[in-house]
């Protein structure tokens, strides 16, 4: 099951090498997809390929894969590892950088295979908490293998830390957030958070099902008054918050938005399967 896709084959996990001397390792540059499978296909493959290729220009690392064969190689990966997968794509800062042009021009790609981890049927049916954090992410727009900020959890029963820097919510250190404010759906703007495409999918169901939707940030202020909080991911899928910190989301369960928000989810995934 633990395979990785590294200088043109597929080995076991144990075996792939990176040298010291690639800078993901010296210097932590580096940026990464996670793509989990539904039935044992890809979800939201060409959205997340896509934010990797904008994510590696962002970052100034040289983007030279082409995408239909990284498809075709993240495809095969999943038939060999089996079963429900999750897939890891990574392409670091290599060992060269261009001073003239300010790229990272020697990349490596890699990518990992691993069995698909999915939140507990108890998390779905009675809700997640989350700790808040006065804080948000460096470049929100990027995504970067610095995840260090995600892990500073200290509160023993929260699921993810939730970005709250100056008053206003963005955006979990796994997940999108969304809020649910007089029967409105809230969540930040791309310009403050990553492009989720899990948020993305969510956005054109409630379109779809004339849910109002207010695409800014949350504000702390508006926990306590909130009816509902979900986040959304390519494995969790659309997990119910209900609480944050101390703060009791509406009555203290899953509420009855997420629960419809999620089956039309699940009902319409076909959609997003490749």
């Amino acid at each position: 099951m633990l395979l990785c896709y590294i200088n043109g084959q597929f080995v076991s996990q144990e075996s792939a090498k990176l040298p010291v001397t690639d800078l993901i390792i010296q210097r932590g540059v580096g940026v990464f997809e996670v793509i989990a499978t539904y039935n044992s296909r890809p979800l939201l493959l060409t959205p997340h390929l896509e934010r990797l290729k904008a994510s590696a220009d962002s970052a100034k690392i040289k983007f030279n894969l082409d995408l239909n064969n990284l498809k075709n190689i993240i495809r095969e990966g999943i038939k060999r590892a089996g079963g429900e997968v999750r897939v890891k794509v990574y392409l670091t800062g290599g060992d060269s950088f261009d001073e003239l042009t300010g790229e990272f021009i020697n990349p490596r790609l890699f990518i990992l295979f691993e069995q698909l981890e999915v939140p507990s049927q108890e998390q779905y049916e009675k809700g997640v908490t989350l700790e808040p954090v006065a804080y948000g992410r460096k470049d929100p727009t990027v995504k970067s293998v610095d995840y260090r900020s995600s892990y500073m959890i200290s509160q023993p029963d929260a699921y993810e830390v939730l970005y709250c820097p100056d008053g206003e919510i963005t955006e979990t250190g796994h997940s999108s957030f969304f809020l649910v404010v007089n029967n409105k759906l809230v969540t930040a703007p791309l310009s403050r958070v990553l492009k989720g495409t899990t948020r993305q999918a969510i956005l054109e169901i409630a379109k779809r099902e004339g849910i109002i939707i207010e695409e800014r940030c949350p504000l702390w202020s508006e926990l306590a008054e909130a009816g509902e909080a979900f986040i959304t991911g390519s494995s969790k899928k659309v997990v119910p918050v209900v609480k944050v910190g101390n703060i009791k989301i509406g009555d203290g369960k899953p509420g009855a938005l997420t629960r419809r928000i999620y089956d039309l989810y699940i009902k319409h995934i076909e959609n997003w399967l490749e």
